[in-house]
């Protein structure tokens, strides 16, 4: 599809084992990986009976009929102003009015969409996240500014959780949308540092996702000369324009089919890092629809010189794209990042900067 044009700026013990994700991403860069991801292959996704989807089954047979109306939604229920509710993603976005620590939920609902929250991620990324959303509301607790939405009927069909706030769109849907990675496009931000306006100190110190940048910048060094000028973009798109291009898009950058070994073992490690926060089920299924589109291979690199904080050279802004893959990291003035991954570049994206 067309890019879409920018409006505007459990259980708990989750299934995600640290030692056991890190063996797996390390083992994409032996001898021969590059290949292997281009070879689809049957992988676990989430599904109604993974931890945070259970929760979110327990959280709603305890809603009201109240509490239902303000928060519950049919599956494809149609917004005035966002379109497709289920689907929308922005910066900075209220799905719905009531906040997680407001009174409109008792204390073990509360508890139980803490635990849909925590059991999408990665265990070792709880902390990290927690900081970040305490850093984005100005040292709030947890739930003073975050809200949440459920669609359809968990338990029955298809079911999506979304949750959304200052730098944060996440869900969980139990592989209802079937053709889409982490239930649909998502985002994060963290604005660690807070300077005159509201750019953070160069170098974003604290920022949780800057050594993800740190890593692409990597690749960018190994570069030859010729490499560099085909790599760095002048000008970075507008930060919603992360809808699809498709198997004939024309992607910015250096595409990674052209790259040696080395720099190519380089775009897996940036890719690795990427992965991390996330559950497995979730990242199984990103690297599913990774290798159905054709792998790495399939996607191009990006970094812009627009946007260099500090005019150092250590690109803030970068993106990493493919037919139906697109990742983009904004590190000006604070770090942005937007995602979007399915196995068919036809799935549409409703996105609002």
């Amino acid at each position: 599809m067309k890019q879409s044009k920018p409006v505007g700026c459990p259980d708990c013990h989750d299934s995600v084992d640290r030692r056991q994700f890190m063996q797996t991403a390390a083992a994409a860069t032996v001898a021969g990986a590059w290949t292997l991801w281009a070879e689809p292959k049957i992988v676990a996704a989430p599904t109604p009976k993974s931890a945070p989807e259970t929760a979110v089954k327990a959280l709603f047979e305890t809603l009201t009929d109240a509490q239902k109306k303000d928060i519950c939604f049919a599956w494809d229920h149609m917004s005035a102003d966002r379109g497709l509710l289920r689907t929308h993603v922005s910066n900075n976005w209220h799905i719905t009015k009531p906040t997680i620590d407001s009174n409109f939920f008792t204390k073990e609902q509360r508890d139980l969409i803490f635990q849909v929250y925590k059991g999408i991620f990665n265990p070792d990324w709880h902390e990290r996240l927690m900081r970040q959303l305490k850093d984005d509301t100005g040292g709030k607790p947890w739930g003073a500014e975050q809200n949440i939405a459920i669609f359809g009927t968990p338990g029955s069909g298809k079911f999506e959780f979304v949750m959304t706030g200052r730098h944060l769109t996440c869900r969980a849907d139990g592989d209802s949308e079937s053709h889409v990675a982490l239930g649909g496009p998502i985002f994060h931000g963290h604005q660690a540092t807070r300077v005159t306006g509201l750019r953070e100190k160069d170098g974003h110190p604290g920022n949780i996702f800057w050594h993800q940048a740190l890593e692409a910048n990597k690749v960018f060094n190994i570069l030859d000369e010729k490499q560099k000028k085909e790599a760095l973009v002048p000008k970075r798109p507008a930060e919603s324009s992360v809808g699809f291009r498709g198997k004939d898009g024309k992607f910015p950058g250096i595409l990674c089919a052209e790259l040696t070994k080395d720099q190519k073992a380089g775009v897996e490690k940036v890719l690795q890092s990427l992965l991390e926060p996330y559950r497995k089920e979730d990242v199984d299924e990103v690297m599913e629809c990774l290798k159905k589109q054709g792998g790495l291979d399939k996607c191009a690199l990006a970094l812009y010189q627009d946007g260099d904080m500090g005019d150092d050279g250590v690109w803030d802004n970068w993106r990493l794209e493919g037919p139906s893959f697109v990742w983009y990291f904004r590190g000006e003035p604070h770090v942005h990042i937007w995602i979007n991954v399915a196995d068919d570049p036809s799935v549409a994206l409703n996105a609002r900067g």
